[in-house]
């Protein structure tokens, strides 16, 4: 009877551990397709733009549209997926995203154009939320810090998009036709990926015999989450720094080619993604506040180098820093969010992501006006300052003892 009932629990134990891989694959299957789809809207830009026959002054306008579907589609991600789990959630999103994606290719002016973006931006805002909450289940199951690497699938996403968009490009596909063969696989992806996401049974009960906290009531939004949302903002706001002004920093500021100009985001987004890939173990070494705080730190050094550098090989090395050093930055703000309740996972996810997407947004935009009172490179200790408060308040993200992970050796 003891040997039948230890061999039940193995296969048990066999079974779980089988499932909990199956998640976490599923949930880089829906980083790497959100990654994908945002790259190919992206590599598009410029052909979709002609074909509309807009200025990039209205585009640039238009885009805040797709920003601010992506705000909303966030929020109403959070507590949908609080209430509903994230196992629906997740494929809905991936669908709608996958769907949306063709919108663009099809707009044929301006009012048309912004509606898409407009439902683009919400299907991915409901998409990002979701997977975020599901990524925090898988690392609650995982009990070790797994968040970074599902980030740098999105980034391997936007890699592989930009290596479709070329071909496809090359070969002189419309926008419509990329896109909607983009749409084919994200949802082929969606369908065959959505069955491996954990069920709601295998989450709650590990974390709850782990002590992972509860709140019961009325839920409201706790200071430390609203916290690691403001850091989220000042992170993605450098973030949008280095996507939209680093190579203008090069071409302008150190008169580079334009071929040598754009290394200089190819160098900030690959040592990011390496960086990505390296972070969880890191943190489960040396804890997430200490990620936060050395990393944000790295970066404030690499900007500092590239803004003030006379050399382009300095100025490339320090862009290349500064990606590293935020590389495991966002993870941790948003697996502390996750951790924080159990049970309002998704709604925290919803706040730390809407305010950092904001933050990325408000980068480009807030350099710009800086640039008639100042030169371009002197408006980078902006985000510096950004990196240096993020690096003294890192300890927000240092982990409650109940929460099942191991991170016992935080560094001090």
């Amino acid at each position: 009877m003891c040997k039948l009932s230890k061999l039940t629990s193995v296969r048990y134990v066999r079974s779980v551990d089988k499932s909990l891989r199956a998640g976490r694959l599923a949930t880089f299957a829906y980083f790497t397709l959100n990654g994908f789809l945002m790259g190919m809207w992206i590599v598009h830009i410029p052909g979709i733009e002609h074909r509309v026959g807009i200025s990039h002054a209205l585009l640039g306008w238009l885009l805040l549209l797709l920003g601010a579907g992506a705000f909303a589609g966030m929020q109403a991600a959070g507590p949908l997926t609080d209430r509903f789990g994230a196992r629906t959630v997740v494929p809905l999103g991936a669908a709608l995203c996958s769907a949306a994606v063709v919108l663009p290719g099809l707009a044929t002016d301006a009012w048309t154009l912004g509606a898409a973006l407009l439902a683009l931006g919400v299907a991915n805002g409901c998409l990002d939320v979701s997977m975020n909450a599901h990524a925090v289940q898988v690392e609650h199951r995982y009990r070790q810090p797994v968040m970074s690497a599902f980030h740098a699938a999105f980034s391997i996403g936007g890699v592989l998009a930009s290596l479709a968009g070329t071909r496809t490009l090359g070969r002189h596909w419309s926008p419509v036709t990329t896109l909607g063969a983009a749409a084919l696989v994200g949802l082929a992806v969606t369908v065959l990926a959505a069955p491996a996401l954990l069920r709601p049974a295998d989450t709650e009960g590990v974390m709850a015999e782990a002590g992972a906290p509860v709140v019961t009531g009325r839920r409201t939004t706790s200071r430390r989450v609203w916290g690691l949302a403001t850091l989220a903002l000042m992170i993605m706001l450098c973030e949008g720094v280095a996507n939209d002004w680093s190579t203008l920093h090069l071409r302008d500021v150190l008169d580079a080619g334009p071929a040598t100009a754009a290394l200089a985001y190819g160098a900030f987004a690959t040592a990011m993604t390496a960086g990505r890939l390296l972070a969880d173990r890191v943190a489960a070494r040396v804890g997430p506040a200490a990620v936060l705080r050395h990393g944000a730190s790295l970066a404030a050094l690499g900007l500092t180098a590239a803004a003030l550098s006379p050399w382009i090989p300095l100025a490339l090395l320090g862009w290349a820093v500064f990606g590293a050093g935020l590389s495991g930055c966002v993870p941790q703000l948003f697996s502390a969010a996750g951790h924080a309740d159990q049970g309002a996972a998704g709604t925290n996810v919803s706040r730390v992501a809407g305010l950092g997407y904001l933050g990325m947004l408000a980068g480009p935009a807030v350099i710009g006006p800086l640039t008639h009172v100042l030169p371009l490179n002197l408006t980078f200790f902006l985000p510096v300052l950004c990196c240096v408060v993020a690096a003294a308040a890192a300890g927000i993200v240092r982990p409650a003892r109940h929460v099942p992970i191991r991170l016992e050796a935080e560094a001090v």
